[in-house]
């Protein structure tokens, strides 16, 4: 009985390890790749308000122009939604919002009715958060939970320009800003040695002359007792660095300390052709820097071995002109000056004026080609684009197939996935671009939930496959129109085929050589599986799209 017993322990151990053996070496864990991602890019303060004790700071009490003052949206909104998993649902797996920084006490009318800084681009203490944003207990929370469900934050980083000037909110010194000429876009000194508007101070990135701090800010950091800990932290800094104390370098000091102190994963730099290219370089530089001190501190924290990522707004750069920016008496590359993808302005043009084998081919040929290596960041409407690719939302469904499906980064601006109205009545300018996101019609209107739908499904579908944004695009059938998207990094490969255009009921789908006879696949659209027979599948279902995935 005892040797009979020993025989079968053996046997069962010997089947455990086994089966333990067999199911490593078919498990190959799914890289995250910045390059395929599904990147979702709201304003803070018109996301959803998560504390409203936190609405009104420094009294900003007069009234504004219409939604041109802070309407609540804060950092404990987004942990919300976080929670709720509304991001997770819609398959995103980086989250971009607009600063976060202190920006000036008081507003300024632009012609437009008074403004506040509720979009965060009008900086007056990069060091700290703007309360009416939240505080960094809740950034710590955010990026925290973020990284527990998979997905990273990016900040977005205003290095050319402070805020504009009010009765409260002081100029910085002359060696630190420029207040003119006003640019006129003719040149590079015409469109950097500049001011982008009238009255928004130009920080002198350029300058190689070392700079004070502002009075007007070391008297506040003594009023807030934290002046002895940031001097210190940047005589650190420079001893470190062997930076000059210049203008750019304290802001890229004080905006990369976000970094190491909370990991952030990536950075969107705001208005990056209007500053001297070579600031950019030396941002990533401590960028990096910062990253990898975050990780050593941090071991149980760290995702990946990615590396900080970067992206740059330059504004009119489109694919189309490859790695460099034309100013018309100098071109940039400046994939080479820190950053590894750029904002493409020119997609909302290629997704009106293409079909889908032409926009997703092109695409495919550029960052393979030219652009390897790097990437682009493909958008349909923005915070401060007056021409998106569907401005009267009448488009929801074709809005995410074009956007999802292409090759590169996509964003998803806050309400492209629920039709949120970029038309809005008694607005001025961008304004009408920066509504409230639409809470009320994802709970209550069954047209705005089928949009949501249709978008969390091809956004699931982008986010379980890099091969999506990342992968080489062929197409294997003309009609019905369909195609693959093949990547592989390491050991990973990745591989689906797409169908879009078809008929509803019964179909079959050809699938060229990407799945092998006999294997069993399913259409992350419809949800139905089907076995690969004769270099096709057969999908039962009413929808004219299938997204198909190897089982």
């Amino acid at each position: 009985m005892k040797k009979v017993l020993f025989m079968a322990l053996l046997l069962f151990t010997a089947a455990t390890v086994a089966q333990k053996h067999k199911s490593t070496k078919k498990t190959v864990q799914k890289p995250f790749v910045w390059e395929g991602a599904n990147l979702y890019f709201l304003m803070t303060d018109r996301f959803c308000n998560g504390d409203k004790s936190n609405d009104v700071n420094f009294d900003r009490t007069k009234k504004p122009g219409k939604l041109r003052g802070f309407e609540g949206g804060d950092l404990r909104g987004i942990i919300q939604k976080l929670d709720e998993g509304y991001f997770d649902k819609l398959g995103v797996n980086v989250i971009w919002f607009t600063p976060i920084v202190e920006q000036i006490h008081d507003g300024v009318d632009e012609g437009t009715g008074l403004s506040y800084g509720f979009h965060g681009y009008w900086a007056r203490d990069w060091t700290t958060l703007d309360p009416n944003f939240g505080t960094k207990k809740d950034l710590k929370e955010l990026v925290d939970k973020a990284h527990a469900r998979g997905i990273r934050i990016m900040l977005d980083g205003v290095i050319n320009h402070t805020g504009p000037v009010t009765e409260i909110d002081s100029v910085w010194p002359e060696g630190w800003v420029r207040t003119g000429p006003q640019c006129d876009y003719k040149s590079f000194e015409g469109t950097t040695a500049c001011t982008l508007v009238k009255n928004l101070p130009d920080v002198k990135t350029e300058s190689i002359v070392e700079v004070e701090i502002p009075p007007f800010l070391a008297e506040k950091w003594k009023k807030e007792g934290r002046y002895e800990q940031e001097m210190q932290s940047l005589d650190d800094f420079f001893k470190r660095t062997g930076y000059a104390r210049t203008p750019g370098n304290y802001i890229i000091k004080w905006l990369t300390d976000y970094v190491s102190a909370f990991g952030i994963d990536g950075y969107r730099a705001d208005t990056v052709k209007h500053t001297d290219e070579a600031v950019w370089a030396d941002f990533k530089t401590q960028c990096e820097y910062a990253f990898s001190l975050w990780k050593k501190n941090n071991p149980g924290k760290v995702l990946d071995n990615n590396g900080f990522y970067t992206i740059a707004e330059v504004y009119n750069y489109g694919i189309s002109g490859g790695k460099l920016f034309d100013f018309g008496d100098k071109k940039v590359n400046y994939f080479e000056h820190g950053f590894n993808n750029m904002i493409n302005f020119e997609f909302k043009w290629n997704a009106a004026q293409l079909d889908y084998e032409k926009l997703f081919s092109k695409y495919s040929e550029k960052l393979h080609g030219e652009l390897k290596g790097y990437s682009v960041l493909n958008y349909i409407s923005s915070h401060d684009d007056g021409s998106p690719f569907d401005a009267k939302r009448e488009k929801s469904y074709e809005s995410a197939i074009r956007l999802l499906l292409t090759p590169g980064i996509s964003q998803t601006y806050y309400g492209d996935e629920t039709g949120r109205s970029l038309v809005v009545p008694g607005t001025e300018g961008d304004a009408t671009l920066r509504s409230f996101m639409n809470w009320d019609d994802i709970r209550s209107k069954p047209e705005t939930q089928k949009i949501l739908a249709h978008w969390q499904k091809v956004g699931l579908f982008r986010k379980h496959h890099p091969a999506v944004g990342a992968g080489i695009h062929v197409q294997i059938s003309d009609k019905p129109y369909v195609f693959s998207r093949t990547f592989s990094k390491g050991k990973f490969r990745d591989a689906v085929v797409v169908g879009l255009g078809l008929s509803t009921g019964k179909k079959t789908i050809p699938v060229g050589t990407v799945f092998k006879k006999g294997a069993k696949v399913r259409d992350a659209y419809s949800g139905k599986k089907s076995i690969v027979s004769g270099g096709n599948v057969i999908i039962d279902s009413e929808s004219d799209i299938v997204l198909i995935e190897k089982i």
